[in-house]
Formats: C-alpha cells, sequence, structure tokens
C-alpha cells in the first residue's frame, strides 16, 4: 500500500530540493502526480488491474525505470530519471540513506499554454501542424524495434486478448457507461472483423508493421514546445505498446474526433499514410479507432470504482465514459468502403426516423427524397401538398426527376470518399436498380433497408405527422392503401443488398436493427 505520509508530505513545497512556490496533486486511476513548480514527481498506485500490477515496491520501481526509459525515445529532455523516496526520522526524503519506501518519475514541467488539445481549444494553431505531427509519428515508428518478441506479442492472439479482456472488463458497465445494445454490438463487431481480415492481420505481422509504439499517443500527450515533445507512452504492459503502426495512428485520429477536430483527424490520417507509403491503414482505420475508444471508455468507467474519487468527480467519469462508448459504436458501424444506401418501404413505416438515427454513425450525408422534391418545384420543404395520390407534385415525371436529382447528388458524395443515405420511399423496382448500377459503377457498396411495420402504428404516425411543424412529407393515411397497391416488392436485388428493418420499436432499436444488417451481411 501506499506510505501514509506520503501524498501529505509531497504536497509539502519544502520536501523538494528545488524548493517550489507550491504544489498540486492530480490523480489518475494508476498515479499520484505532483506538480511542484517546473518540475514533475509521478507516483505509481499500488494497484492491479489485470492489465497492469504495481502492487509490490520492485514492480513499481521497475516500471518507474521503464517509463523513463521508454519516453526518452520521443521526450528525451523531458524525463530526468527515477527518484527514490525514502525514509528519514520524521517522514519521507528525496536524501538520506533511509529505508527506501517509493520511487517517482521525476520529469521537466511542459509548458501547459503549448500542449496541442489547449491549442485547438483556443484556435492557436493551423491545421497544417498535423503534417509535422504525422512525419514525426512515422519517422518514430520507421525506427522503432520489430521482430521477434514485439511481433509474437503483436500478432493477431493478442489483439483477440485484448478485445475479450475489454469486453470481460466491461460487462459491469452494461447500463451505466454503455448501453447493453452498443456493448454487444461493438463486440459483435470486432469479431466479424477478425474474421473477415484474418490474413491482413497477420500480413501485417509478416512486413514488420508491428513496433514497439508508444501506446498512448492522444492530445493531452503532445506539446509544441519548439519542437513536437510526445510523452507520457505505456511502460506498464507490452501487450498495449507492442502493436501495429496503424493501431497508433487510430488513437489520435480517434481522440481528435472525440474532441470535435474530425478535418485535424482526417488530415493527420492522410499526411502519416503519405510519410510512411502504409495505406493499409485505411482498411484498418475504424477497428482501432473502435478498439482505442472502447480502452478510453473502459479506463474513465474505472474511476467510478474509486474510492478516492468524490461523487463530482465520478459524475464527470461517467460522462466521459459514456462518450467514448458511444464513439466506438459509430466506429463500429461506420463502413470500411464509401456506401450507397437507400431507405425503402411504404409511407409511416419509419424510414427517415431510421435514417436520422443512423446516418451519422454512418459518416452519412441524407438526402431527404419529399425534401428535395419540393425544393425542385420551388417549395419550402415543410409546405403541405396534399395532392391526390399519383398526381401533381407526386405524379411519376416528377418522381422520376426528384429520384434523378437524388443520385446525382448522392454520386457527388462517393466520389468524395463518402457514404450517402437516400430517404425515399423506392417504390419502383427500375429506380432501385438504376442507383445498384451507379454504386457499382463508382466502386462504392449498396444496402437497400426496407422498413416495415404494423399497419396500426402506420395510421398512428400518419396522423401525428399531419401537426409537426417543417415536416416536407405529405404521407396520408387516406392514400396509404393506394401506396401499398402500388409498390413493387423487393425481389430483384442480391441478398448482401437488401435487408428488412422491422420498426415497431423504440428508434434507437431499430436504427440498432438497421446497423447490425448493414455491418454483418447475412
Amino acid at each position: 500500500m501506499t506510505h501514509p505520509k506520503l501524498v501529505e508530505t509531497m504536497l509539502r513545497p519544502d520536501f523538494y530540493p528545488h524548493r517550489p512556490e507550491s504544489v498540486e496533486l492530480v490523480q489518475t486511476h494508476i498515479s499520484y502526480v505532483f506538480i511542484a513548480g517546473q518540475e514533475v514527481y509521478k507516483v505509481k498506485k499500488p494497484v492491479d488491474f489485470g492489465f497492469l500490477d504495481f502492487t509490490t515496491l520492485e514492480k513499481r520501481k521497475f516500471y518507474c525505470g521503464e517509463e523513463v526509459r521508454l519516453n526518452r525515445r520521443l521526450a528525451p529532455g523531458a524525463y530526468l530519471g527515477v527518484a527514490e523516496i525514502r525514509e528519514v526520522a520524521g517522514g519521507l526524503s528525496l536524501a538520506g540513506d533511509g529505508k527506501v519506501a517509493e520511487y517517482a518519475v521525476r520529469m521537466k514541467r511542459l509548458p501547459q499554454d503549448r500542449m496541442l488539445k489547449g491549442l485547438l481549444q483556443e484556435g492557436a494553431v493551423d491545421i497544417s501542424v498535423m503534417d509535422a505531427v504525422a512525419r514525426k509519428v512515422a519517422d518514430f515508428h520507421a525506427a522503432a524495434e520489430t521482430g521477434g518478441r514485439i511481433d509474437e506479442v503483436g500478432g493477431i492472439d493478442t489483439i483477440r486478448h485484448n478485445h475479450d479482456e475489454n469486453f470481460d472488463q466491461t460487462a459491469k458497465y452494461r447500463g451505466i457507461t454503455i448501453p447493453a445494445h452498443q456493448w454487444a454490438f461493438t463486440r459483435d463487431y470486432i469479431a466479424f472483423f477478425m474474421d473477415r481480415n484474418g490474413d491482413l492481420l497477420r500480413r501485417r505481422v509478416a512486413e514488420h508493421r508491428i513496433r514497439d509504439c508508444h501506446g498512448d499517443l492522444h492530445l493531452e500527450h503532445i506539446c509544441l514546445a519548439g519542437e513536437i515533445v510526445i510523452f507520457d507512452c505505456i511502460e506498464f504492459n507490452e501487450r498495449f505498446r507492442f502493436e501495429d503502426t496503424a493501431a497508433e495512428v487510430a488513437f489520435l485520429a480517434m481522440d481528435l474526433d472525440y474532441n470535435g477536430y474530425p478535418e485535424w483527424a482526417e488530415a493527420f490520417v492522410e499526411a502519416y499514410i503519405r510519410h510512411s507509403g502504409d495505406e493499409a491503414v485505411r482498411t484498418l482505420l475504424n477497428f482501432y479507432r473502435c478498439y482505442y475508444a472502447f480502452v478510453r471508455g473502459k479506463v474513465v468507467s474505472f474511476r467510478l470504482d474509486d474510492r478516492a474519487i468524490g461523487e463530482e468527480g465520478r459524475r464527470e467519469a461517467r460522462k466521459m465514459a459514456e462518450k467514448y462508448f458511444d464513439w466506438a459504436y459509430t466506429y463500429a458501424a461506420r463502413p470500411d468502403r464509401p456506401t450507397l444506401i437507400l431507405t425503402a418501404g411504404l409511407m409511416g413505416t419509419g424510414k427517415s426516423v431510421v435514417a436520422r438515427q443512423i446516418a451519422p454513425r454512418l459518416g452519412a450525408r441524407i438526402i431527404q427524397m419529399d425534401a428535395l422534391r419540393k425544393e425542385l418545384a420551388g417549395l419550402a420543404p415543410g409546405e403541405k401538398r396534399p395532392e391526390a395520390f399519383g398526381a401533381g407534385l407526386y405524379s411519376e415525371d416528377v418522381s422520376q426527376r426528384t429520384y434523378t436529382a437524388a443520385l446525382e447528388r448522392a454520386a457527388e458524395e462517393i466520389r468524395a470518399g463518402r457514404s450517402v443515405m437516400i430517404d425515399g420511399s423506392y417504390k419502383r423496382r427500375e429506380e432501385r436498380l438504376r442507383a445498384l448500377d451507379t454504386a457499382r459503377s463508382l466502386g462504392a457498396d449498396f444496402v437497400v433497408l426496407e422498413c416495415r411495420c404494423d399497419e396500426s402504428n402506420v395510421q398512428r404516425r400518419l396522423e401525428g405527422r399531419k401537426s409537426e411543424a417543417g415536416e416536407p412529407s405529405d404521407g396520408r393515411w387516406e392514400i396509404f392503401r393506394k401506396q401499398q397497391a402500388d409498390y413493387d416488392a423487393v425481389h430483384e436485388l442480391p441478398k448482401e443488398c437488401h435487408g428488412v428493418v422491422e420498426t415497431d420499436v423504440l428508434p434507437e432499436e431499430a436504427a440498432d436493427r438497421a446497423l447490425r444488417r448493414l455491418r454483418f451481411p447475412e
């Protein structure tokens, strides 16, 4: 256990030889960090989380030494050494020849106003800095150790073990920091990806893409202090450091997404691929972003079990963990290639609700057919036009022009490398086939999500829609039967391109069903 006088003693300025004016304590789930003027002392807590074990003094000594050794690769001037904290008459001291009570990593304090995260929040740095960061990371990876034990530890068996451990250790947080359906979806995605991409993961080992990496590359560990300083790598577990270089890239990309800088994430990834020549990063990006978002959600969730953290800290931890887990779910759902997704089905079956729920997960733009129809006619989206079935704004002629315009806009998104959803009824077989041909010609994946639900729910939804301000749809119960009789059943598509989504459930449940159909085709 931690020496009973350690925290109290190390919070005194006179404990330190350089006599700082004040000392600030910051706690993590594994460390006490004492910020003492221009120096920082980091003491490891005597904890065992399975993936790390600091329970004995000898282990803490060893990992303090490892922390200094490994971090000097990317931050040589910041890590000063390992300090011995000794028992002396009346307490503890950094000097003397008494029994060693504890060890601490001793560092220079890095300028907080030059941390990349803060600079981004202040808008004080240009996006071009991501090219310099990417170059530094690519050069570090090129020089990092590889082969032998590193390949063995960082191979597919370890990847699988890391994920299994994640799900074992987070099962108790279902319904607390992660909804049960998101936990299950993410677990199923990992198994699906590894089953489909086992050859790629093994090839990464053979190509020496497994390196002794940093292991914890996120915004709070990057300082722009004249040069780029990357600090605080993983020292406590080789499994988390001996990894695919693509995983390291994905970690920082995830952290940029999490903090609201998706364009910066894209810039970093593209620059890294350019500097490293590693195109396979694109295929692996979502898999590893999902892994790291899940790990962060797990680690933050551990704070809920730390009795030293107060109730306010627990509330903040819960909120933070929920956000990380939500990002993991998003990456698990996101297509690996640009995808054209159509909704299809009768009015009132929940097509637009499903589209709105899943599009952000997919990183897809929605082209809303009812709104586009009115835009092309020079009408406001919410302007009601209760035409007779198949007449006026809803005639075959107008519908065909609308579907053509929607497909043209969708093609622009796909050419730009983005997925896109067209939210419409797609009742005509020829329109569905035309969309399939377009997707194939652009090298995109293609899926039709056909929404269905009980007619009593359809009627309730259509009646409720009449009073919704801004609702672009003119669908009404009195014309439902006519559309039903005029709908071409979906028989023409390959099995992998068509999925049925029953929407007689809560919106988030229907969305999860849709995402499962998209991510795990039968």
